[in-house]
């Protein structure tokens, strides 16, 4: 899957959890440890820096968050794991936009600013099936819903039954 991250903007940004951030603020956005973009930096918004900047990343299948970092130089200002079910899947159109502010964390899991971003979902990266149809066994059906449905298993030595 492809989606689209517009970083909009960072408030109450902090350095050493009192002093604002002055200037070089810039944001990295991770779906994956090997797949991650950043923004250029802000010079002027100080602790209220804005990029309003699109990354457009691959976001593996099985990917549950995608990772936004704030820096300020080369320092870590602030992290915040975003759920994908916040922006994708669900009743969510393909090419939906969502706006999305998540609190930052810094790495003593302290509050440290609040990010402003927008994510679309753009397709497949291969082939895009269109919004609202589900194939199941060869055939299309349009606007379909799927009831999943669990299984109970249970454990012998180790393995599966």
């Amino acid at each position: 899957m492809i989606i689209e991250v517009t970083v909009i903007s960072g408030e109450g940004l902090l350095v050493r959890k009192k002093q604002p951030v002055k200037r070089n603020a810039f944001v990295v956005v991770r779906s994956d440890p090997f797949n991650h973009q950043s923004t250029g930096t802000d010079t002027y918004g100080g602790s209220y820096p804005a990029w309003n900047e699109k990354l457009v990343l691959d976001l593996p299948a099985r990917a549950r968050y995608i990772t936004v970092e704030a820096h300020s130089g080369s320092r870590l200002i602030g992290i915040s794991n975003i759920p994908v079910s916040d922006f994708a899947g669900g009743f969510l159109p393909e090419n939906y936009l969502s706006f999305l502010s998540y609190r930052l964390r810094d790495a003593n899991g302290e509050k440290n600013g609040i990010i402003n971003i927008s994510v679309k979902v753009k397709g497949a990266a291969g082939k895009v099936q269109p919004a609202g149809e589900r194939v199941a066994g060869g055939r299309v059906f349009e606007h379909g819903i799927v009831t999943g449905v669990p299984v109970s298993y249970r454990h012998e030595n180790g393995t599966c039954v």
